[in-house]
């Protein structure tokens, strides 16, 4: 039968399991977009820009069972698309890049090194040649995509492939690859061993143990030791069990973490990379005795010391671990001084937050407070990269697993409006909210049309206080003053005209309930909401703190002196 590559593409990306396209269709897709159209499984999302379709491609990756795809043009569609690509890519995000290219005449529209562009941002690139390329290209770079550590794959489709048909014999029948065997019996009972031995043991789990939330809660029981998450892993362990200490566990923490991993003699380490912002700009202190799991080997060692390295699936490690331990001994008794601690700390931080109250402006603490109570256990909460960030990592309570996203280690501004819709799209049944600075809002808010025009009800919570706040608080505090960073009178209720979303402000503590209300009554009815919240920036977080305490801690002793100087001067000069 003759076929073209454009009909064997969707036929590879339905048999994967993709069910959306995100992007704009151009001159060399246009066959493509044709075919995706006759589809019965594959929905079409039209974006308002690329870059959006990245980081709905990435919310749709980084939730649920399929796989994210983006549809492009070359050039500039992928450059467009590359902060969301890399984001997926530092993130571990599996993720389809799908371009046209052209045919070999030199000089042509969208013409450029493509393979040499995504190199760096995927985990690996291919350039179909033929028909018969076309489904089994795929099928591998799907299985690439989300094997080890997943990430992103780049396919270049020439348009006289996807455009002309040609002979194809049988067509391949997608069998999944079975997950890896964790082969490390002597490092497991050696973790067993040393995790044992320990008086007080820690947890520290990323976003590799998304898949493992109830063997953590299993481990965290037997050893009664306390847990902290990375920044990305805010999901994997819930915030409602009395051992959770929270986001970090360094300098940078807040209070319970930082008490609670104290003395900490042996730490497990489970899905994470111990990169910067995990580790407050590696002010965390690591104990000797630490085991390390994680899927990828070459993270073993790279900024912390292991004593146990075990290379593998989070959960299958954890099972085999958990079956050593309670060969060897029985379980702990609860550790209730830990525990009544944990809590003491906790409330301290956040009555740290309420005596921070001030007219006319909205305490984040109690925005967060009552979020926490109107929004399901399985809600979606989209976090954009600022300030607002470390907010909410510090101060909403997380209790159910893949139920925050936000970017990381590629730190994009500008995630959280087209991620939560991706995240509408995957779970159209779940209440999907979105966090974001009145900056980075700004840098994608018109794709707020997409979720207009796809009967999306999305609230979008905006932190509005005029200026970047994260970069702001990092200038004000050693130079005393904060250059570039008042950003323009931004009329967020034309923004809601604009994109067919409803409006709500949030002046005050006094709005905060019923503003919550209202947008989440008319989202459910299918209509995107904004919320406008005056945001009450002027107490920092404890990362804000912590962070830049830890980076001024590096200085040599001159320059230490000369920036304290420097900024006694214009202290007393404003």
């Amino acid at each position: 039968m003759k076929r073209t590559g454009a009909w064997l593409t969707v036929y590879a990306l339905e048999q994967i399991g993709a069910r959306f396209t995100f992007g704009i269709p151009g001159v060399h897709t246009t066959e493509l977009y044709d075919a995706l159209n006759s589809s019965n499984r594959i929905t079409q999302i039209l974006v308002t820009h690329e870059g959006g379709a990245s980081f709905m491609a990435d919310a749709v990756g980084r939730l649920s069972d399929s796989i994210g795809v983006l549809t492009v043009v070359p050039a500039a569609g992928l450059t467009h698309a590359a902060s969301g690509i890399g984001e997926a890519f530092l993130d571990g995000v599996p993720m389809l890049v799908i371009s046209g290219t052209d045919t070999p005449h030199r000089y042509q529209l969208h013409q450029m090194d493509t393979h040499k562009f995504m190199g760096g941002l995927t985990k690996a690139t291919f350039r179909v040649t033929s028909h018969d390329e076309v489904v089994p290209t795929l099928f591998k770079a799907y299985e690439i995509a989300t094997s080890g550590e997943p990430g992103p794959v780049f396919v270049e489709l020439p348009v006289n492939v996807l455009l002309m048909t040609d002979e194809v014999g049988e067509l391949p029948q997608f069998q999944p690859a079975r997950p890896p065997m964790v082969e490390a019996g002597a490092a497991i009972a050696q973790a067993a061993d040393l995790l044992l031995s320990a008086k007080r043991p820690a947890i520290f789990a990323g976003w590799g143990a998304r898949d493992a939330p109830g063997e953590l809660v299993k481990l965290a029981d037997y050893l009664q030791a306390p847990v902290a998450t990375t920044l990305q892993g805010l999901s994997v362990f819930p915030a409602s069990h009395p051992l959770h200490t929270g986001f970090g566990f360094g300098a940078s923490a807040v209070p319970a973490a930082q008490n609670a991993f104290r003395d900490c003699d042996a730490m497990i380490a489970i899905g994470t990379r111990f990169a910067e912002i995990a580790t407050g700009s590696y002010g965390a202190r690591v104990p000797e005795n630490l085991v390390h799991i994680d899927i990828n080997p070459a993270v073993f060692n790279a900024n912390y010391p292991a004593k146990v390295a075990i290379a593998g699936d989070a959960g299958a490690a954890l099972r085999q671990l958990l079956s050593s331990l309670e060969a060897k001994a029985p379980r702990r008794a609860a550790n209730e001084a830990l525990r009544e601690q944990i809590r003491k700390d906790k409330a301290a931080y956040r009555e740290s937050w309420y005596r921070n109250d001030a007219k006319g402006i909205v305490n984040p603490a109690r925005f967060f407070d009552e979020l926490r109570r109107r929004m399901p256990d399985d809600g979606i909460l989209a976090i954009d990269d600022g300030n607002h960030t470390f907010l909410t990592a510090e101060l909403m309570p997380i209790h159910a697993p893949k139920s925050v996203i936000l970017p990381t280690d590629f730190n994009c501004m500008g995630y959280a409006v087209p991620a939560a819709i991706g995240a509408k799209l995957a779970f159209p049944n779940r209440a999907v909210q979105a966090i974001v600075g009145d900056g980075a809002f700004m840098m994608t808010c018109m794709e707020i049309l997409t979720a207009s025009s796809n009967g999306l009800g999305v609230v979008y919570y905006v932190f509005n206080d005029g200026e970047l706040a994260q970069i702001a608080q990092a200038q004000s505090i050693p130079y005393g003053r904060k250059p570039a960073t008042t950003i323009g009178k931004l009329n967020i209720e034309g923004v809601a005209m604009a994109t067919g979303a409803a409006f709500v402000a949030m002046n005050d503590n006094s709005e905060i309930a019923e503003a919550i209300t209202r947008a989440g009554s008319i989202a459910a009815a299918g209509q995107p909401v904004i919320v406008a919240v005056r945001i009450d920036y002027s107490k920092k977080t404890a990362f804000t703190l912590g962070a830049v305490k830890t980076n001024f801690g590096r200085f040599p002793l001159n320059e230490k002196l000369r920036f304290l100087a420097r900024a006694a001067v214009r202290h007393v000069v404003g």
